[in-house]
């Protein structure tokens, strides 16, 4: 594979050792020139609105004083620019009525938007979700810390995944403070920055990744269909419809999953910058990612906040490069100006195969996004106020 940090040494490489060695293009070229799956960006489509409501969704529910929770539209459209919205807040929020409930408020003399009930149903049910799932969420976080080559994490490095982890949003207190048998936190050499540890005690406790369940099960199947000798270091494969695979791909592949490497969980020791060593590190890379999806909530990333991790893993990789060069075990989408990754064995017409109770509560306000308008018509109690005769001013901002 292409590995920019070593790339004086993959130039003596014969580019057929190499599955999937790509031309010499720029990153945006190799980018555009992905296999696309359609199952997996008309899934992305939905969830790059999505991302837009759990935020607005956040603005409103961090406003407790007011009853119900709620926000100015005017506030939601100065911040319009920051959340995305191109055709401005009320564009945004009459397309989802099932989420957001547009009202005027006569005491203020402006109209306010709240969460629908069937909205802050959902909210209840994800806090539930997670409150019953903690134990879950907590072996999680030690397994992503035992990843690391040092057992510790910069604090903001796990700022960045606290809901992909399924943890609360105040688990500095409730989950790092109340185990303190199993986390510690210090200072480090920069100032305002915290570590997050794993205690002595907890340094010699052994995790198996979540691939050697794949191996196993495919070990112990009757009609396996893959080579056993390519099942001990390998990993599953799935393509986009419709990519073509060529022979010599073919033999690549199956090349590369018979290559030793070093486990997610595994001291790495000392890197050997041979032709094998380098193409070892890039599996090791591969099964490091694999294993933090795995731990993930919804299989699913930003490319860049696994970024964030690449130095505390010891990955001296390209980590968008990575998923290219592995299709079979990766999908790369770059819908809504976000790069987001996909763990591709995880997921099948667009759900995950192996759904847990916060997913499927989050599945169930994506369910209420992908609903837009729809089936508004006899449901008036969660339909849009007629405000806009006190606002004549807003109703062009709202126009599609």
């Amino acid at each position: 594979m292409r590995i920019q940090t070593f790339k004086s040494l993959l130039k003596q490489l014969n580019p057929c050792q190499i599955i999937g060695i790509r031309s010499k293009t720029s990153s945006a070229q190799y980018v555009a020139s992905r296999a696309r799956d359609p199952t997996f960006e008309k899934l992305m489509d939905k969830y790059k609105s999505l991302l837009k409501v759990i935020a607005i969704q956040d603005l409103i529910l961090a406003n407790p004083t007011n009853n119900p929770p709620s926000v100015s539209l005017d506030f939601l459209s100065r911040l319009s620019q920051n959340l995305h919205l191109n055709r401005g807040a009320v564009s945004f929020l009459r397309k989802y009525p099932h989420i957001f409930h547009i009202f005027y408020d006569p005491n203020k003399s402006q109209p306010f938007c709240r969460l629908t009930d069937a909205a802050i149903d959902i909210s209840r049910q994800e806090a539930d979700a997670i409150s019953s799932s903690l134990i879950v969420a907590v072996d999680h976080l030690v397994r992503l810390l035992s990843m690391s080559t040092t057992k510790s994490l910069p604090l903001r490095a796990v700022f960045k995944v606290w809901r992909e982890l399924g943890l609360p949003d105040d688990f500095e207190d409730s989950v790092i403070a109340r185990n303190s048998h199993i986390f510690r936190l210090s200072d480090a050499d920069e100032p305002n920055t915290h570590i997050l540890k794993l205690v002595d005690e907890m340094h010699d406790k052994s995790f198996v990744a979540s691939v050697e369940n794949w191996r196993v099960m495919e070990c112990c199947k009757e009609d396996c269909s893959v080579d056993r000798t390519e099942i001990q270091y390998g990993f599953k494969h799935g393509y986009p419809p419709g990519m073509r695979l060529s022979k010599v791909f073919k033999a690549k592949v199956k090349e590369w999953q018979r290559l030793p490497y070093v486990g997610p969980y595994e001291e790495i020791g000392e890197k050997k910058r041979t032709k094998t060593g380098i193409m070892g590190l890039e599996k090791r890379a591969v099964a490091i990612v694999h294993e933090f999806l795995s731990l993930t909530v919804e299989r699913m990333v930003e490319v860049e906040t696994i970024s964030h991790f690449r130095k505390s893993f010891a990955i001296d990789l390209n980590i968008r490069d990575l998923f290219l060069d592995h299709p079979g075990i990766f999908y790369l989408s770059t819908k809504g100006k976000r790069h987001t990754v996909f763990l591709r064995e995880a997921y099948e017409r667009g759900h995950l195969i192996d759904p847990n109770p916060v997913y499927n509560v989050r599945r169930k306000l994506l369910d209420l996004v992908m609903l837009g308008r729809r089936g508004m018509l006899n449901n008036v109690s969660t339909s849009v106020e007629i405000w806009q005769t006190k606002k004549p001013c807003l109703q062009d901002e709202s126009r599609e």
